[in-house]
């Protein structure tokens, strides 16, 4: 049941179309087209430093790509994504930057939700570092290093209650993002595996409701944080 205290309450009809038409839904994860959420961005660096910004997605609806229709969203960061929804889960198919000129299709499914929908599910998906930093070198973020790091997700529970400036949901699923990433630290310490976890919260009706990033660092050569991610408007 959702019980919304900002927003007005959004009904999603879950129903089967063709490509032209309505996507098959997930109420876990919306891709019909007109919607649009706002995030607020919360970063807590090591160094005491909070920093503080908006994300806007907006989903625009199926277009063709060369295996097939796929449903776009639109980040105000310039990026977009295309992403399908079938029997096995809800998956990205590419992704676009400003800088590319076409689509970029990924190389395997990377799933966002995957079925069976239920505690133990696990599936893997590259991601990257996007707290860690050098204090000194450049370019000071990993990322630009370490593009692509292994990592493991797991639908923790369901039926979990969410509260964000949005408002309130229930029947929320939890999913957890595990992986490590190796890196000198500091002269003391030398290598170290520092660990990359995420938590997803995803409700019916809105999709990703809170994210929170944590990739602590703890060196004298690095530093990390924490990233707070939650939905401040939907509709």
């Amino acid at each position: 049941m959702r019980r919304c205290t900002i927003v007005p309450a959004v009904a999603v009809l879950a129903v089967l179309g063709t490509a032209c038409g309505a996507p098959p839904e997930n109420t876990l994860f919306p891709l019909a087209a007109g919607h649009r959420w706002t995030y607020e961005l919360r970063t807590e660096w090591e160094n005491d430093v909070v920093e503080r910004e908006t994300r806007v997605l907006e989903a625009l609806g199926a277009e063709p790509l060369a295996d097939g229709p796929a449903w776009r969203r639109r980040s105000d960061s310039g990026v977009d994504y295309w992403l399908r929804s079938d029997a096995s889960g809800v998956y990205r198919v590419a992704s676009k930057s400003e800088l590319d000129p076409e689509p970029r299709p990924d190389r395997e499914r990377r799933y966002v939700l995957r079925q069976p929908l239920a505690p133990g599910t696990a599936w893997r998906a590259d991601t990257t570092a996007y707290l860690l930093q050098r204090r000194q070198e450049f370019p000071r973020e990993i990322r630009h290093s370490h593009p692509a790091v292994p990592m493991t997700y797991t639908i923790e529970a369901l039926g979990e209650a969410v509260t964000v400036p949005a408002g309130r949901w229930d029947g929320c699923v939890r999913v957890r993002g595990s992986a490590t990433l190796r890196l000198f630290a500091d002269p003391v310490a030398g290598w170290r595996d520092l660990p990359l976890t995420t938590l997803e919260w995803y409700c019916p009706g809105v999709g990703l409701a809170k994210l929170e990033r944590r990739e602590p660092a703890g060196s004298t050569f690095l530093t990390g944080g924490t990233l707070t991610m939650e939905l401040v408007e939907f509709r």
